[in-house]
């Protein structure tokens, strides 16, 4: 018999960080604690509020209800939790955690071992121009050879003349430029943005429009000069029907997964299927996860040999996140191996 328990935790960010949803302080998570015969599992249900599909009132009674049905076991558990893909991907790091000789170790792997890494992107927080300048500067002095800046907080023009400041130094075969725009264009002006964010050499552009808006986005990457990646679009549609619809309506170049936003390993690796059908690519991004689901993500990207950066961060936003074997050397995401876990709650 397993016993769960679960714990609330808030991440305390160093500094405050602009998003397309505001300013965040603090990030909410919730962990999954399962025991049975003295061995531990542990999960990171990676809630984020203002932007999960399960972003609810009844968010914690639900996982009340999961550790008194632990036992039903985690295919029962997913079918019931469809619409609490947080929940979903904690129950997937729990189970995989507590079937393993070390509870950290979800994937063992030539990452897990340190013998091998993750190329990520270095991400620029939105800010004024000075301190997006600062920001970008770091990340190319730390190695990072794929930038990835989120606009739309600031005056386009302005992002423009950031983007081209980079593009005066490096050319597109030196640093590869991600834009992200969290759906901050109107559809009666993004295919002229779009035109002038091309001729910068991007090398894609995430969520150029508000999700929900299917025919617009689907015109979009119909006439686009620049690859379209499909990321807030994928939040709260469950089934396999209305993913296979979304995909086939739109036709993205890209799709992005958060795991904790599309149901765990489980929910992205049918979407990553239903996707490749449509040739359309793919990269995984963490969405503010503490270490615990940082490396969960982390070990399972890397199982799925994909060759482009992946927008997995890198844990050193928060005052208290968990110590962990996760660095970050030359823009790159390692596995220390020598290095041990410290988590308490």
């Amino acid at each position: 018999m397993i016993k769960a328990t679960y714990q609330q935790y808030f991440l305390n960010f160093k500094q405050a960080s602009g998003t397309s949803r505001g300013i965040l302080r603090t990030k909410e998570t919730w962990f999954l604690i399962l025991e049975r015969e003295g061995k531990y599992g542990y999960g990171e249900c990676g809630l984020f509020r203002g932007l999960s599909a399960d972003d609810c009132s009844n968010y914690e009674e639900k996982l009340q209800w999961v550790c008194k049905n632990i036992n039903l076991g985690l295919e029962k558990l997913l079918i019931e939790l469809i619409e609490y893909p947080s929940i979903q991907f904690g129950l997937e790091q729990a189970f995989l955690s507590l079937g393993s000789k070390n509870p950290f170790e979800l994937f063992p792997s030539g990452f897990t071992k340190g013998i091998q890494q993750i190329p990520i992107n270095g991400l620029i927080w939105m800010g004024d121009k000075a301190f997006m300048q600062q920001q970008i500067k770091d990340k190319l002095q730390q190695g990072f050879t794929t930038i990835k800046m989120k606009i739309g907080a600031i005056d386009f023009d302005t992002e423009i003349e950031l983007l081209q400041s980079i593009r005066k130094e490096f050319s597109a075969k030196e640093i590869e430029l991600r834009v992200d725009a969290n759906g901050a264009f109107s559809p009666d002006n993004a295919l002229d943005k779009l035109k002038r964010l091309s001729e910068l050499d991007l090398h894609s552009i995430e969520q150029p429009i508000k999700q929900g808006k299917w025919q617009e986005m689907a015109k979009l990457c119909e006439n686009t000069p620049l690859p379209i990646a499909l990321d807030e679009e994928l939040i709260g549609v469950f089934s396999s029907e209305e993913k296979e619809k979304c995909i086939d309506t739109i036709k993205p170049q890209y799709i992005i997964l958060k795991p904790s936003l599309v149901g765990g390993f489980k929910g992205s690796n049918e979407w990553i299927q239903i996707a490749s059908n449509h040739k359309a690519g793919n990269w995984i991004t963490s969405a503010l996860e503490s270490n615990i689901g940082l490396s969960a993500i982390a070990q399972w990207t890397f199982t799925l040999n994909n060759p482009l950066p992946q927008g997995l961060g890198t844990g050193s936003l928060f005052t208290n996140n968990f110590e962990s074997p996760l660095e970050v050397t030359n823009g790159s995401l390692a596995y220390n191996s020598s290095k041990n876990w410290h988590f308490n709650i």
